[in-house]
């Protein structure tokens, strides 16, 4: 009879003996908006240049937002008035608006990718300082590679967050606020209408993040869980080659392998599921 898979022992019962795990590995967690506010002394650190980052980021949102209505003032007023001179003058100026659109994203990017290389020196160095004053029991009950998974791979999330996520959400949020006012301004009526697809865009939205957090936690529970391994094999591999358990360790490694595959493949499908909704809305928003 063949033995219980690995990943499958694994799945039902190391959520509950690994404490690390089930403090805040659940699926069905929500996310806590309060953990933000443990990046605050961080960000003080480099306040000047967050604020810099953000002085950046709305100047290119600006220069980005400028552009197609300096592109429409040039062929509603010049071009089909056949204005060779205002064109060369709004020409000047939209060469001049995108090479401040490209200065003002190529600071933004630096400073804050600087930035956010030096929090997370900082946040690493905690969490190294944190591992040492924890209790022997504590390394007893914990993986050790669940531990350096956090240190590893979490933190190249929060990396890429900090470098270029969170400002990519804001100048995003801004542009769209933007876009509405200028819509607004240029045809109250238009706007209203093109505005009623917008609910449709809020239910893909909530239907997707509900399913992308789920899909996405999973696909980080089950490399925690394959670095565990490694882990536990590689340090234990006098052991196992002793006892001759090569090829079961293999095929136990190989099932929590295909997991961690299937599981990343999940999230891909998540992943691309929403960007093809997103556009048959957009473009029946433009029919409208």
């Amino acid at each position: 009879m063949k033995p219980e898979s690995y990943a499958a022992r694994r799945r039902s019962y190391t959520w509950r003996e690994n404490s690390l795990a089930s403090s805040d590995e659940s699926e069905a967690k929500k996310f806590d908006w309060h953990l933000i506010a443990d990046f605050g002394p961080y960000l003080a650190r480099y306040r000047l240049t967050t604020l810099a980052s953000i002085v950046l980021m709305l100047l290119y949102t600006a220069a980005n937002l400028a552009n197609p209505y300096l592109i429409g003032v040039a062929i509603d007023r010049f071009i089909s008035h056949g204005d060779l001179g205002g064109l060369a003058v709004i020409s000047v100026i939209l060469l001049a608006v995108n090479v401040v659109m490209w200065q003002a994203q190529y600071w933004q990017i630096w400073s804050m990718s600087w930035t956010g290389q030096q929090i997370l020196y900082h946040l690493s160095a905690d969490m190294f300082s944190h591992l040492q004053q924890l209790s022997l029991s504590f390394y007893d009950r914990t993986q050790i590679g669940r531990v350096m998974s956090r240190l590893q791979s979490d933190i190249d999330v929060l990396e890429s967050m900090l470098s270029s996520g969170l400002l990519s959400i804001i100048g995003s949020l801004v542009a769209l606020v933007g876009i509405i006012v200028a819509m607004l301004v240029m045809h109250v009526g238009l706007a209203l209408l093109t505005f009623t697809v917008l609910p449709i865009m809020f239910i893909i939205a909530a239907f997707w993040q509900r399913h992308a957090q789920r899909s996405f936690r999973r696909t980080r529970s089950a490399i925690s869980m394959v670095n565990a391994t490694l882990q536990e094999n590689i340090s234990g591999m006098r052991v196992i080659q002793s006892l001759a358990r090569e090829d079961r360790n293999r095929a136990e490694f190989d099932d929590l392998n295909a997991y961690n595959r299937d599981t990343n493949l999940e999230a891909s499908r998540v992943a691309a599921f929403v960007l093809p909704l997103v556009e048959i809305v957009a473009a029946l928003a433009i029919a409208l």
